[in-house]
Formats: C-alpha cells, sequence, structure tokens
C-alpha cells in the first residue's frame, strides 16, 4: 500500500467515525422526536409538533452535506420551500382556511404546521433516525472499532500470547483497508434514505416505507384523538348536569367550545380515510327586528334587550341542532369504539417489531432471559416463538392499518354525518342562501347595465341627436362646420354600436347562445392575451343557464390568470361524467390565490352554488393554479361545433 493509499485510508477512517458519531446524534434526535410527537398527538398538543422537526433538519442536512462532500455522490435537500407570511386583507386581518383571524401568528403557526407535516421529507428524515443506527452506524464505525480492537488487543494480550501482536495489526491493518470502501457504502445506503424520492424502484420502495409510516402516524394521531374526547366527554357531563340545576350560562358555550374535535375528525376523516363527513350545524339565526313595543320577540318569549334575545336564540339553535346531541354521544363512544380498533393495531405492529429486534439484540448481546421474565415472550409463549410470532403480527398489523383508517372514517361518519333531516335543513339554508346571492347578483348585474347604458350609449345618442341639430341650423349657413359636425356624429354612432355589442355581450354573448359553451370558450379563448389551449370531451349541451354560468365562470378564471397571475400560459378541459359538467383550467402563473380572502373566486362560488356546482382550487405558492368547476346537469342535445 502506497502512502498516498495509506493517507486516503486514514481519512476514510476518521470520516466513518464521524458519519458514526452523527447516526448516533441521529438516536439522540429520535428521541427527542417522541418526547414532543407523542404529547403532541397523542395529547393533542400541537405547538409541539414543529419543534423536534425543525430541530432536527440541521442534523440530517449537515449529514447530506458532509455525504455529498467526501463521497462524490450529492444529495440534494428534499424540503418543500417555507411557506410565505400571511397577509392581512384588505380589513387588516389574517384569512386561514375559512377563518379570520385578528393577528397573524396562529395563521402562521398553522401554515408551519401544514407546510411540515405535509412534507415527505419530514418523514424521510425520521426514517433515517430509526433505521440508520441498525445499519449506518455500523458501516461507518466498523472501521474504526477495527482499528481499535486490533490496537487494544495487541496492547492487551502481548505478553500472553505470542500471535496477539500480528493479529492485532492484522485487524487494524483489515479496518484501514475496508474503510473506503465502507465509507462508500455508508454514502449509498445515507443518499438512499435521505435524498429526495426518484421515479425508480428504488423509489417505489421508498414510497412504499413513507406510505407506511405516515399511515402509522396518522394511527397514532387519531387514537391521541381518540383518547382526547375522554376528558371532554367527562367535562361535557358535568356541563349538562350544570344545566339541569339551572346554569343555563355554562352549556352554550362549553358546546360551541367543544366541537373543534368532531369538526377535526371531519376534517380528517376526509382527507385521510377518504370519507367525507359534512359539517352538519345549523347556521346563526339573525336577531329578529324590535317589535313596535320595543321588546324582541323570539318564539313565544319577549326580550327588552337585543343581547338576552341574541342569547336564546344561541341557546335554542345549540340545544335544537341534533348535531350536538351527535357530537356528545361521539365523545363518549369513540375512546371505546375508535380508541380500542386503533390501540390494538397499533399495539400488533409495536409488539411484532419488538419481538422481531428484541430476542435478536438480545442474542447478539449476549443477553439470556431468566425464567420467562422477558415479557416480549410473554404474548408468544416463548422467547424462541417471539420471532415468528412478533412477525406474524406486525405483517398483520401492516395490512390491516389501512382497513382500519378507513373504518375509522366510517365510524366517524355513522356518527357525525348528518342525518336525513339535516341535510334537508342544510339544503334547504343553502338554497336560501343561493337564492338570495343570485337575487343581489342579478340586482347588481341590472345596476350594471342601467349604469352602462345611461353613462354610454345613452349619452353618445343624446350627444348626437344635439349634433344632428346643430347641423340642420348649419347646413345652410356654414357647411363646413355642418360636415364636422357629422363626422363627430358619425363616430359617436360607431362607439355607441360598440358599447352596445359589448354590454349585449357581457349579458349573454351571441355565440353562446347560437353555439354553445364549447364554441363560445374557443373564442374566449382567441380573444384574451393568452396561450390557451382548449380540450373537449362534450357529447351535447347543458342546459342554457348551466351553459351561461360556466362560461363566465372560465372567463373569469382566465381573466385572473391574466391579471392577477401573470400567467403564460392556460389550459381548459371540458367534459362530462356521472351527471356532472366538469371544468379544469390551469395556468403556470405565480399561484397563491385564496377563496377565503373575499376576492372574485368568492363570487364565482356563489354562481355555480346556484346550480348545485363546487369550485374546488390549488394554487401553492409559486403555481400553478388549477381550479375544478363542477356543476351537475344533463346534456339535452348533440353539440354543434366550429371545427
Amino acid at each position: 500500500m502506497t502512502t498516498k493509499g495509506v493517507r486516503g485510508s486514514a481519512v476514510a477512517l476518521v470520516r466513518g467515525l464521524a458519519l458514526a458519531g452523527l447516526g448516533l446524534a441521529g438516536v439522540v434526535s429520535l428521541a427527542l422526536h417522541l418526547a414532543f410527537l407523542v404529547p403532541g398527538f397523542g395529547l393533542g398538543l400541537i405547538f409541539l409538533l414543529p419543534l423536534p422537526i425543525l430541530a432536527g433538519r440541521p442534523l440530517t442536512n449537515l449529514v447530506r452535506r458532509l455525504t455529498g462532500a467526501w463521497s462524490g455522490l450529492p444529495v440534494a435537500t428534499p424540503y418543500r420551500p417555507r411557506p410565505p407570511a400571511p397577509v392581512p386583507d384588505a380589513d387588516g386581518r389574517y384569512p386561514h382556511v375559512n377563518r379570520l383571524y385578528r393577528r397573524p401568528w396562529f395563521p402562521a403557526f398553522m401554515t408551519q404546521l401544514d407546510w411540515l407535516l405535509g412534507d415527505p421529507a419530514s418523514y424521510r428524515d425520521l426514517g433515517w433516525m430509526i433505521v440508520n443506527p441498525l445499519l449506518g452506524v455500523p458501516l461507518a464505525g466498523l472501521p474504526a472499532a477495527l482499528v481499535g480492537a486490533g490496537g487494544w488487543y495487541a496492547v492487551s494480550q502481548a505478553g500472553r500470547h505470542w500471535w496477539a501482536v500480528p493479529v492485532g495489526v492484522a485487524a487494524a491493518l483489515a479496518g484501514l483497508a475496508v474503510a473506503p470502501a465502507l465509507v462508500a457504502l455508508h454514502a449509498r445506503w445515507t443518499r438512499l434514505l435521505l435524498r429526495p424520492p426518484s421515479p425508480g424502484p428504488v423509489g417505489r420502495v421508498r414510497r412504499w416505507y413513507a406510505r407506511q409510516l405516515l399511515l402509522l402516524v396518522r394511527l397514532l394521531a387519531l387514537l391521541g384523538l381518540s383518547l382526547l374526547a375522554l376528558p371532554l366527554a367527562m367535562v361535557s357531563v358535568v356541563g349538562l348536569l350544570a344545566y339541569g340545576l339551572g346554569l343555563v350560562v355554562v352549556l352554550p358555550p362549553l358546546i360551541e367550545n367543544f366541537r373543534w374535535l368532531p369538526e377535526l375528525r371531519r376534517t380528517l376523516a376526509g382527507r385521510w380515510s377518504g370519507i367525507d363527513v359534512p359539517s352538519p350545524y345549523l347556521s346563526r339565526d339573525e336577531v329578529p327586528h324590535r317589535r313596535p313595543d320595543g321588546r324582541y320577540q323570539v318564539g313565544s318569549a319577549l326580550y327588552r334587550t337585543e343581547r338576552w334575545a341574541a342569547y336564546n336564540l344561541r341557546l335554542r339553535r345549540l340545544t335544537r341542532d341534533r348535531a350536538t346531541w351527535r357530537d356528545f354521544l361521539w365523545l363518549l363512544v369513540d375512546p371505546i369504539v375508535g380508541g380500542l380498533s386503533l390501540g390494538a393495531t397499533l399495539a400488533a405492529i409495536g409488539y411484532g417489531l419488538f419481538g422481531l429486534l428484541v430476542p435478536g439484540l438480545s442474542v447478539l448481546a449476549g443477553v439470556r432471559s431468566d425464567g420467562g421474565t422477558d415479557w416480549y415472550g410473554a404474548v408468544a409463549g416463548s422467547t424462541v416463538a417471539a420471532i415468528p410470532v412478533g412477525l406474524a403480527l406486525a405483517v398483520l398489523g401492516l395490512v390491516a392499518a389501512p382497513v382500519v383508517l378507513r373504518g375509522n372514517g366510517r365510524w366517524t361518519a355513522l356518527l357525525l354525518a348528518p342525518t336525513a333531516r339535516a341535510q334537508l335543513a342544510l339544503r334547504v339554508q343553502r338554497l336560501t342562501e343561493t337564492r338570495s346571492d343570485a337575487t343581489d347578483t342579478q340586482a347588481a348585474e341590472l345596476r350594471r347595465i342601467e349604469r352602462d347604458l345611461h353613462d354610454g350609449a345613452q349619452a353618445r345618442l343624446v350627444a348626437m341627436g344635439i349634433n344632428l341639430g346643430n347641423i340642420e341650423h348649419l347646413l345652410d349657413r356654414d357647411p363646413q362646420a355642418a360636415r364636422a359636425l357629422l363626422a363627430q356624429a358619425r363616430e359617436a354612432s360607431a362607439k355607441a354600436l360598440t358599447e352596445l355589442r359589448d354590454l349585449v355581450r357581457g349579458i349573454h354573448p351571441p355565440v353562446l347562445a347560437e353555439r354553445g359553451l364549447v364554441d363560445a370558450v374557443r373564442a374566449l379563448a382567441l380573444d384574451i392575451p393568452l396561450r390557451t389551449e382548449v380540450t373537449v370531451a362534450l357529447a351535447g349541451r347543458p342546459e342554457a343557464p348551466v351553459e351561461s354560468a360556466a362560461y363566465f365562470a372560465v372567463s373569469e378564471l382566465l381573466t385572473n390568470a391574466v391579471k392577477h397571475a401573470r400567467a403564460t400560459r392556460a389550459t381548459v378541459a371540458l367534459s362530462y361524467a356521472g351527471g356532472r359538467l366538469r371544468i379544469v383550467v390551469t395556468d403556470d402563473g405565480r399561484g397563491g390565490a385564496e377563496p377565503a380572502r373575499g376576492s372574485g373566486l368568492r363570487g364565482l362560488e356563489r354562481r355555480l352554488g346556484t346550480f348545485d356546482g363546487v369550485v374546488e382550487m390549488s394554487s401553492p405558492p409559486g403555481g400553478p393554479t388549477t381550479v375544478i368547476l363542477e356543476v351537475p346537469c344533463a346534456l339535452f342535445s348533440p353539440r354543434t361545433s366550429i371545427s
């Protein structure tokens, strides 16, 4: 071995020792993760969740940098970009989901939490902390261990055995010899765990591993929420007893403040289990107007002050809402039904992994059980059977985990979904709201048309009449001035005609009435200053009101893409399936659109809401923006197309 080779082996030895030390630091980081994540998920202390994830990222980033620098295999940083700080609306409040907040810290915290928990790289870091000590640390630390053990053996046994020195030296040389190869192998191992996912077979294995880890985290979070329901149920029982004793002021705030947990479970059932559970709660009632005698009437009761009338309305709404009592029943029962199903699955996986690892590690460590006191063998019957039984339980738990997660969603829907009566009440409420919105929109449109006619075409026609009168007087005395006025009148008539055409097009475009939605959208794509591709899979035409609503929705989205998103390209896809017209509008703009900010997207939702249509939007900062419009309707005739 040359001097350069010896120097390279020594450097690899030191680097391997450093990487092994970082792997052991990962064990400490894993312990910190568990110390924060278990109460964070299990007890609902969500403010703890970001702390270990953010604190652990410098360690994994350092491992990536050292691995890339020492092995020549760069490991790209896989983290998603940090979300921007919340921006206040015009009224100074900060929007997040469907609520407005006076201070920015809570929207910023929830955005950061979504960013961290929604980033697959967070789970890859956690997986590295779990798996690397079992394989990565031995790989990186083996050369140093061989050198250290060889030196110790040679020094300590030199006086007792003549072969101790050559054996020790051989072990040390073996450590130096394998150091470069093992450090290179460790770099590939680290790159496999910590790099961004790739589409190859290794990427598929990593995605499967990430899915299983994410599944277990979700089961653990749901178990924690189920356990949290128990103390809330106990407090609810105390509140009901107080209400029965006449302390009625306790019940309304108790009900409203405890609704966050059922609402969170409905949201998680939709996101994690694929079971859509709508919110069943009735909306607030408006306080009635004051009677001529100065009092407020709520039902058969009269109140002198608006405050007590509002409180009575609030109490009646909460106590007469069936969803309130279903929430209460769920709080009582879920710790038993949901908690047991989730706990049994997690216990099977946990015992299985423990049964697989602990007996093997005990044998490697030379530790023998003493009279069956090793609890990991208690379930299997013996320590020998712990490994196959643990393997079977772990596989059974992993196979059952998706089923249990979906079953938990169905269980949540069973008690927390709105009943048929509640759905009917919500349907009536929605129709009332959409009718009010439609009436307001129609009135606003009429006012706009009246204003445009008054300020535009009407004013020009009046000016034309005045000019024609002047022309009549000037025709004999000053023909030159009459010709100039005639030119102005002709120009005014052309402008009036253009404005009338624009007005008619804004009310209902002729191409939409004559040729339908498809050709109207294609004509719109040609007119708008944006490269727009339109794809169509429609076998007929929807009804005229649906066509009009869909056309103006697409028009507004494309206009927003030009004005606000600064997009350079857009696509519009129209299709029909399952009795629903589906329109997908995508642009490559800067994204960041938020319907909760009260922009034109709210008006778009109201426009389609009149026909029970829905709007889904995905617009992350940096783009792209995708808006999906779905409207239930029927296609009544073959379409007519110009192409």
